[in-house]
């Protein structure tokens, strides 16, 4: 729902005190007619609603009783515990979605990516619980869907066909994962997954695991599947954690391609992996845009669905330090994001969409830095939340 707004008396990205006119929605340059509805920033800083551009709505355990982790540390053991934890559980991808879906409205996110699980078990009942929140919270949030090959693609028969019917019920993107380490047929794999989205007219968005020379070689026939098909500004790698690894003869060339190619890098900033160089990636041309994986799941019990924090991770993993370096973290969170995911329309010139988080922050760095909390979120004209707290039932 558009709606009319006049927000006074905010400093844009940080920037000298100014009023934002919202006029069906979208900002507008025309001066606010009397009577318009008033929103006092108070000197805040207005950002653009904050883009959390990979989760995984479908299966979070928000709202559940504590559930006990003691997965094993390989990828296979995590996905093979999760599918036997989601018959265990009453995970109902309805009502996980919604709940962290507003978790992440109240920390200032307007637009968000999730994957949802498509496999041989769960068919597409996730794709169509998300579906479900998506609808519901359409005055909240935009929410984009990756059909997602969680269990593998080739090697769980039945799940390329289930692909193309997510496809067929509304989810935007096709998903993909690791076709060497868990499909074990990299040219199989990625050939099926831009089968679909070239058929269906649809982007790519990749989980990349797969560490060193196997991510890089990866990596590679999916920046040539790209270049082939003329998708740039259409992928995403997510993860990609093969390009933290120490070999600049082998990543520079592959940083190099991803900027020709225009496709973009999505990180989490983990702790634990080798984690994409996002200052180097930027330098270069690439788009990076940020998420925060898995909210409390059978994965793990990190995460709170704040975007400014998740910038704040990626700057910590990356040394981000500087005024100007804790710019590139928010960017990930902001136009990097909107960038990545072929958001229109995003920012604070005439004509963008209406979406601001209002932050009580004296400076954009400080704001990445402590994450203030109370914030203020406005979707299309609409406040959706004040304090942190949504004010649409």
């Amino acid at each position: 729902m558009a709606a009319d707004l006049l927000v006074r008396s905010v400093r844009p990205l940080g920037g000298d005190l100014a009023d934002l006119h919202i006029r069906h929605g979208r900002i507008t340059a025309e001066p606010p007619p009397p009577g318009i509805p008033v929103l006092d920033g108070g000197g805040r800083i207005a950002l653009p609603g904050l883009v959390e551009a990979h989760t995984h709505l479908d299966k979070s355990l928000l709202g559940l009783p504590w559930h006990r982790n003691a997965v094993g540390p390989r990828l296979l053991d995590k996905i093979e515990n999760e599918r036997r934890v989601r018959q265990a559980l009453p995970i109902d991808p309805r009502r996980q979605s919604e709940l962290q879906a507003r978790l992440s409205v109240g920390h200032g996110s307007t637009f968000i990516r999730s994957h949802v699980d498509v496999d041989t078990e769960c068919g597409t009942a996730g794709i169509e619980g998300v579906m479900a929140t998506r609808e519901a919270l359409a005055d909240l949030v935009d929410i984009d869907l990756v059909a997602f090959p969680q269990s593998g693609l080739l090697v769980r028969p039945g799940t390329l066909a289930l692909l193309e019917q997510a496809l067929r019920l509304g989810a935007e993107t096709v998903g993909g994962l690791d076709p060497c380490a868990i499909d074990r047929d990299p040219k199989g794999h990625l050939d099926a997954v831009f089968g679909l989205a070239e058929r269906f007219g649809r982007g790519v968005d990749i989980h990349l695991h797969e560490p060193g020379e196997m991510g890089a070689f990866s990596m590679e026939l999916i920046i040539e599947r790209t270049r082939a098909l003329g998708m740039a500004g259409r992928v995403v790698v997510s993860h990609a954690f093969c390009l933290g690894m120490p070999d600049a003869a082998v990543v520079d060339p592959l940083v190099a391609a991803l900027a020709e190619a225009g496709i973009a890098v999505m990180t989490t900033g983990p702790a634990s992996r080798p984690a994409p160089p996002v200052k180097r990636l930027m330098e270069a041309g690439v788009v990076v845009c940020a998420g925060s994986d898995g909210i409390r799941d059978t994965w793990g019990p990190y995460g709170n669905a704040d975007m400014l924090e998740r910038a704040m991770l990626v700057g910590l993993r990356n040394n981000l330090r500087r005024d100007d370096e804790l710019a590139l973290a928010l960017d990930v969170v902001t136009t990097g994001g909107a960038r990545a995911l072929g958001i229109r329309d995003y920012g604070r010139a005439p004509g963008c969409a209406g979406d601001l988080v209002l932050v009580a922050a004296e400076t954009a760095a400080e704001a990445v830095a402590q994450r203030p909390g109370g914030r203020t979120v406005v979707k299309r004209g609409r406040v959706v939340a004040r304090d942190g707290a949504l004010t649409v039932t």
